[in-house]
């Protein structure tokens, strides 16, 4: 079998690949987890080394990605170029934190020394998305190294010279030959993956139809999961919230990577006192964003990933017109070729529309008008999803009280877009998935946390 990339913003074909064959893929298994086994061994600053060398590369070589990211999935190369610096970040961030985070904890008993150790795990497969190509597996990968684990990654298949170029910056940078390992397979063969008794753990950002299959085969194989899945995110702009802010936050959080974000703002609950100048606000910014080649360094906006997906939120779009919903902007799939779709603003939007209950994986954003504060915390519950939010009001410690207390989220973000960073743990809840990336809670997630008693 085979796969291809093909550029998003032209329908051409970029290139080919092959998958290997079973016999192969055994192999390579077999031969990441005999670098592991070398690998756990290694101290701290050990992996440390290689570890800064990969974020340097990273940052020496984030056009040439960029350019690799814009031609296979259309991400603007400003965009791709911010991506691989901060890759780099998270490289630098574990290769200076690990140790502490993992580091032994005594424990008072009644024992001469009891303690808590944090050791590797073994191979860790991670079945990784197509909007962040980079990001998404070196959020997973520099924790997961730094912890002594090893790496196999099946990547989205209309990324794989993405996945392939991730595996060469590891190697260049020194890591032990298999350490990490690039698999090129379709996604009917993560079972097989997943299965294999040399795998010890499985980590997925995806769908939540794809988080549910890979749970449970690793339930039946009684194998650790962390998932991050899809999103929803409710913005609450409140009565006294500073509309000029507001609109900028809300049109940055709905247009981040062209609206192809899972911690993207997609649900926009504004209070009547201030609906119809938000109205006016958000509209206005986002009939601004550029839309165009994402090779072009001006462009805000690309095209959508693949037809079908553009196809799908077009769907979503018609339907909610359809039970109410009014189009404020866009709305519509431009002619020609690519998978191209405009920055969109939907108002009326209410629970039982595709706008509501469905996550709106592209530039359309949904306006859910309510009565006050309180609606308004309750419409952003009522969402299978709970992975992000923001809150946007003048006064913080009421926006601070909200976000902490009453938004059913992994994250939320007062005055702000929502964004994952290495210091902080990032994960949802509900349909959201389970788990934690990042900071120290993500490093612990795959390791063995093992309690030493001496008497």
């Amino acid at each position: 079998m085979s796969m291809q990339a093909i550029n998003p913003a032209t329908g051409e074909l970029i290139q080919t690949y092959e998958e290997p064959s079973a016999g192969a893929i055994d192999e390579i298994l077999r031969a990441v987890d005999a670098a592991a086994q070398k690998w756990r061994r290694t101290s701290f600053a050990e992996r440390a080394a290689p570890m800064r060398k990969a974020a340097q590369i990273l940052r020496d070589r984030a056009p040439e990605f960029a350019r690799l990211m814009a031609r296979e999935m259309g991400k603007p190369l400003r965009d791709g170029i911010g991506e691989a610096k901060k890759c780099a970040t998270a490289c630098d961030f574990f290769a200076e934190h690990a140790s502490g985070f993992l580091a032994p904890e005594d424990v008072a008993t009644e024992a001469r020394h009891s303690f808590v150790a944090f050791n590797p795990l073994g191979v860790v497969l991670a079945v990784m998305p197509w909007n962040f190509p980079f990001w998404q597996v070196f959020r997973f990968a520099a924790p997961g190294l730094m912890a002594g684990n090893a790496a196999v990654l099946k990547h989205a298949s209309n990324v794989p010279g993405c996945a392939m170029a991730i595996e060469d910056v590891f190697r260049h940078a020194g890591f032990p030959a298999n350490l990490f390992r690039t698999l090129l397979v379709a996604s009917s063969r993560v079972d097989t993956l997943i299965a294999h008794p040399l795998v010890r753990a499985v980590t997925l950002t995806g769908s939540g139809p794809a988080g549910r299959a890979v749970a449970r085969k690793a339930g039946e194989m009684l194998k650790k999961t962390v998932l991050e899945l899809g999103g929803s995110d409710p913005y609450l702009v409140l009565a006294d919230a500073d509309l000029d802010v507001a609109a900028d936050v809300c049109t940055k959080a709905r247009l981040v990577n062209s609206g192809q974000s899972c911690i993207a703002g997609k649900r926009f609950i504004v209070v009547d006192a201030v609906r119809a100048p938000f109205e006016e606000r958000f509209v206005a910014r986002m009939a601004r964003a550029r839309m165009g080649d994402p090779l072009d360094e001006s462009t805000e906006v690309g095209p959508q990933a693949r037809t079908d997906l553009r196809d799908t939120l077009q769907r979503q779009v018609d339907e909610s017109i359809a039970q109410g919903a009014r189009c404020l902007l866009g709305g519509k799939i431009p002619g020609g070729p690519g998978a191209w779709y405009p920055p969109s603003v939907l108002t009326d939007v209410h629970p039982g529309m595709p706008a509501f209950d469905e996550e709106l994986f592209g530039p359309v954003a949904a306006i859910v008008p309510v009565r006050d504060e309180e609606q308004a915390i309750a419409m952003a519950n009522a969402s299978s999803f709970g992975l992000g939010g923001g809150v946007i009001t003048r006064d913080t410690a009421r926006g601070e009280r909200i976000a902490a207390e009453r938004i059913d989220s992994g994250c939320v973000f007062v005055n702000d877009a929502v964004r994952s960073d290495p210091r902080l743990p990032f994960g949802g809840i509900k349909e959201s998935g389970y788990g934690r990336e990042l900071a120290s809670f993500g490093i612990r997630e795959f390791v063995n946390i093992k309690t030493v008693y001496v008497a």
